[in-house]
């Protein structure tokens, strides 16, 4: 059974963590945007002990990076946690997770990318519902933020189900950057490639690194989920197109309820044909529903969704109604 964790709420102290990469990477001004606006969302910031330990691979020993995490769920006052950034590296730490203690303190757990691996593997082994969300780093951006806002805010603050409509805009721009130039792009929506309906437990986030997990005791169970698929910009077609097919070769794929990908970055260089012509021709996605452009992963804005909570998606007559249940 999933354990939700309790709501943030005003007041609350988040704990910003860096499983992967440092928070020494992320220049001072934007940790000081990312720290207001998460003020102004009246949560108390914290930081990690080890979190600017800076190594040849902009990261930190796994023992200091585990103690963090480990404290964090520790501490009584900190009530969710908040990764720095992404990276290569967060699996390092799974073997030396204290699941027990993850277990019996249930809190937040909110970064996407390579935080994949962390967030799926404490599912996995806990049952808390952990998040494929903004890091904190993403908070450091000052322009085109407020649909990642929002359902940050939906999903980590309220209770209600709701549905997720798709951002009205989209962009790819390295914003960390250049915070004014920025490349704002019209969103046209969710794009079908299969119909249908599903119901069922979501679990995904960046796809390269999920299947790091295949054949570990971190990897969740996939049978009746509805999955949440993205790639980042190093991900070609025929990357995505062997990605995804070992990920159909999983056992339980067979049961999987529905998929839902996330727009990919232009420097992939996939488009809409080589898209659905690698979905159409995997025998094992076909009568579920599917559908791509999804407001999160790696462009930007992006909606925050429950690994391990449950959801809805119906893509019948044209439309796309996807709704996010229990998170």
């Amino acid at each position: 059974m999933a354990v939700i964790p309790e709501k943030l709420k005003q007041g609350d102290e988040v704990r910003v963590v860096s499983p992967a990469t440092s928070l020494a990477f992320i220049p001072e001004d934007q940790r000081q945007t990312a720290e207001e606006r998460l003020t102004g969302l009246g949560l108390e910031v914290t930081y990690s002990r080890n979190g600017e330990i800076l190594d040849r691979f902009d990261s930190a020993p796994a023992e200091a990076r585990v103690a963090d995490l480990h404290e964090a769920f520790r501490e009584p006052s900190v009530k969710g946690m908040l990764t720095t950034l992404g990276g290569y590296n967060s699996n390092q730490l799974l073997r030396h997770l204290d699941y027990d203690l993850i277990r019996e303190n249930p809190k937040v757990l909110c970064g996407f990318s390579d935080i994949t691996a962390l967030a799926t593997a404490i599912h996995a082994r806990t049952g808390l519902v952990t998040y494929s969300g903004p890091h904190f780093s993403t908070f450091g951006m000052r322009r085109g933020i407020e649909y990642t806002l929002e359902h940050f805010e939906r999903c980590l603050t309220r209770g209600e189900p709701y549905e997720v409509e798709a951002a009205d805009h989209w962009s790819d721009d390295a914003w960390y950057a250049d915070q004014e130039d920025r490349d704002f792009v019209p969103n046209p929506g969710y794009r079908i490639i299969h119909e249908g309906e599903a119901e069922g437990k979501l679990l995904g986030g960046h796809l390269g690194t999920l299947l790091l997990l295949c054949g570990t005791s971190y990897m969740p169970e996939l049978g009746g989920s509805i999955l949440l698929l993205e790639c980042d910009e190093e991900t070609q077609p025929y990357h995505f197109d062997r990605e995804l097919q070992s990920l159909a070769h999983q056992p339980g794929f067979e049961d999987v309820k529905g998929i839902i990908l996330g727009r990919f970055q232009r420097a992939s260089g996939m488009d809409a044909d080589t898209l659905a012509a690698i979905v159409r021709c995997k025998p094992e996605l076909a009568g579920i529903p599917i559908v791509a452009d999804a407001s999160f992963g790696h462009t930007t804005p992006q909606f925050t969704f429950p690994i391990g909570g449950s959801g809805r998606l119906e893509t019948t007559d044209g439309t796309v109604r996807f709704v996010i249940e229990e998170h």
